[in-house]
């Protein structure tokens, strides 16, 4: 069984985009960058499949939720898809399993674009590491989320969406959707591992994405990241001006107009609107 399921394929060019969604969405949050992504770009979507309708019985739990196994479903994904040097973005969890599968496969990857991304969501103050949580706060969550997953998706989704009430529909539509088990148990490999040594081989460029105000993955995350890829050919932190963990929604043109100036520098394209100018004033690159 695969993670991945309603692969697409819009657009057309020499670059290669491949948008990976995160945790509880699917491949409507790219909706609003998709128009001018694919003007240029083949840009192929998809969504993880959180429903478990395809789910193996046999299939041992531990094998499955696990940053290795999506890594190895993106990999497969793109192979299908005779994908070769792509601008991969991946949001939230999709950033690591990303990281991970171009140290596994460097010949599909040209660029990691890390969107809200964290390596270890929970503090570890020993190491002087701010992941953004404590054990008590993720225990917490996944105590209600195995109570009330319902409940707990309506408390969750508004605080994601940065309090925009037009993106908290759509949303909490897509987090209602997934299977509560499925759910549970992603989000434990999610909140509860730890994948910052998956950090220290990473080869590929990346530009990190951060929000500054994501309560999910704080821009201290972003730093602890750029200085753990010593081995990354160039590692540039981007911070968007915007509130919660989906600037897709939020604050699609900031992000677009970053996007555009990574395929500007990975595939030679320029690809330059007003709108992208006035756009990437509200993005500060750090």
């Amino acid at each position: 069984m695969r993670w991945y399921a309603n692969v697409k394929e819009v657009g057309g060019g020499d670059t290669t985009v491949v948008l990976a969604h995160g945790y509880g969405a699917n491949q409507t949050l790219w909706d609003k960058l998709l128009p001018a992504l694919s003007q240029h770009h083949r840009v192929i979507l998809f969504d993880w499949d959180f429903t478990g309708g395809g789910a193996d019985e046999q299939e041992a739990e531990a094998a499955r939720y696990t940053f290795g196994r999506f890594a190895d479903d993106l990999i497969a994904l793109m192979d299908d898809k005779g994908v070769r040097g792509a601008v991969v973005v991946g949001h939230s969890m999709s950033a690591m399993a990303a990281c991970i599968a171009s140290v596994r496969r460097p010949d599909l990857f040209a660029h990691l674009v890390l969107l809200c991304a964290s390596p270890r969501y929970m503090d570890s103050p020993s190491e002087g590491y701010v992941g953004g949580f404590d054990r008590a706060s993720i225990d917490g969550m996944l105590g209600a989320m195995s109570s009330d997953f319902g409940t707990w998706v309506k408390g969750f989704v508004p605080n994601a969406a940065g309090g925009d009430p037009s993106a908290s529909p759509a949303l909490e539509q897509s987090f209602l959707s997934m299977h509560p088990g499925v759910a549970l148990e992603v989000a434990r490999m999610i909140f509860l591992g730890d994948q910052r040594g998956a950090l220290d081989a990473v080869a590929a460029p990346c530009t990190v994405v951060q929000v500054a105000a994501d309560f999910a993955a704080p821009p201290a995350v972003a730093e602890y990241m750029r200085r753990r890829m010593e081995k990354a050919a160039e590692v540039e932190v981007v911070v968007i001006d915007s509130v919660g963990h989906f600037p897709q929604l939020v604050a699609p043109q900031q992000l677009l107009a970053v996007l555009q100036r990574v395929l500007r520098s990975a595939a030679g394209e320029v690809v330059v609107g007003a709108e992208e100018e006035q756009a990437g004033e509200a993005a500060e690159v750090v």
